[in-house]
């Protein structure tokens, strides 16, 4: 039986993992799941696999679960693990979004064989540390986005200096034939012609910042320089990665808008014996249409600090995300318009006192956390300075 772990296991990526385990239930032991405030899900889920330990980080939701569940561990953060689960368990999804993911799939590689991340704020900011959290326990590291689960099974017993050109593909969201975005509302942002994601990823998925942030993600877990990446549009996202060898070889892997793919993939990745996923038919009519095309970047000016970026693994890459993540929470809240998000992101990336972490690279977790409040303190004074003008 297969114990497993699943931080953030009420949102978009934990929930079809759980799904995933339960049409192989008898097979999985649950030991681990964690929400910050969905507890209608989560104690949907406790009750479905008997679940003897979940954290629950938001502190009126940990008050009603503690106070529902009596007879199990609820936990309000990730400090204590050691006391609830001894040994390592086979395999762990980390899943929690955003920059509240870093501590927590720090904190839980100790207990596991097996760590998915799907979460790519602790890939950006904190990779020096997972890695070497990595090394220590000797876990075995397995990335879940699908453009680098891709990547990483085609290059995984190949040699780096092998690869010519990794390139990396983007929807262009649902702004990509449209002319004129300065009229766009939030709604129309949110619709991703493809997938189906939360607001942040959405509206990142629009702008192209997601794309960015994939490509410092690769950078960092495949340890490939910049030169090696690119970026190339494909509407249909059928095309997850092409990766071009030295050798003449070009390998492309595609595969249906259906993250329970990679996902399952990396859960039964060791089995010899696996319960096959039920795949669509290929679909020869995206095959014969492929239109893939390279990044306007008058359309998409974010794809331009690809050209800020260093090879340096750097607090830069933090700050990168801190910004990010305020600027998209004001469109969230209808305070700015969609074409000002790119504009602003790079206005602000471009500041002197933002700038100089490019030389100064991540020494510890707190360090930064430390980073990120700064960084997002300053982006709200920038930006409401800038709304007054």
């Amino acid at each position: 039986m297969k114990k497993i772990i699943i931080l953030g296991s009420t949102g978009s990526i934990g929930r079809q993992t759980i799904e995933i385990v339960e049409k192989n239930k008898k097979n999985f032991k649950v030991i681990l799941l964690s929400t910050n405030k969905n507890i209608n899900i989560l104690s949907e889920q406790i009750k479905k696999f008997n679940v003897q330990n979940v954290v629950v980080t938001n502190i009126n939701s940990y008050k009603k679960i503690k106070k529902k569940f009596k007879k199990i561990n609820v936990l309000n953060n990730f400090e204590k693990l050691d006391k609830i689960i001894k040994g390592k368990v086979d395999y762990t999804m980390s899943a929690i979004s955003g920059f509240d993911g870093l501590r927590p799939t720090i904190k839980i590689i100790k207990k596991t064989k097996k760590i998915a991340i799907a979460n790519k704020e602790s890939i950006i900011c904190g990779w020096e540390l997972i890695k070497k959290e990595i090394k220590k326990n000797k876990t075995v590291f397995i990335p879940v986005d699908s453009e680098h689960f891709s990547i990483w099974s085609v290059i995984k017993d190949s040699h780096k200096d092998e690869i010519e050109k990794i390139f990396l593909t983007a929807s262009g969201g649902p702004f990509l034939n449209k002319k004129n975005i300065k009229k766009v509302k939030l709604i129309n942002a949110l619709k991703h012609p493809n997938w189906k994601m939360g607001k942040k990823i959405s509206v990142d998925s629009a702008t192209l910042m997601n794309k960015i942030f994939e490509l410092i993600e690769a950078k960092k877990m495949f340890d490939l320089e910049l030169d090696k990446f690119d970026v190339l549009i494909h509407p249909k996202s059928y095309i997850h990665a092409i990766v071009k060898f030295k050798n003449g070889l070009i390998k492309i892997i595609a595969h249906d808008t259906d993250m329970k793919i990679p996902i399952y993939n990396s859960i039964y990745i060791d089995e010899k014996k696996q319960c096959y996923f039920k795949s669509k038919k290929i679909n020869l009519e995206i095959l014969n249409s492929l239109n893939l095309q390279k990044v306007n970047d008058k359309k998409f000016p974010v794809i331009k600090l690809l050209k800020k970026l260093t090879n340096k693994n750097s607090l830069f890459d933090t700050a990168i995300v801190s910004v990010n993540d305020e600027i998209v929470s004001l469109f969230l809240k209808k305070k700015i318009k969609f074409f000002e998000i790119s504009k602003k992101i790079t206005t602000i990336l471009g500041l002197p006192f933002l700038t100089k972490f490019k030389g100064q690279k991540p020494k510890n977790l707190a360090q930064i956390e430390r980073l990120n409040e700064f960084v997002r303190l300053k982006t709200r004074t920038l930006s409401v300075i800038s709304e007054k003008k």
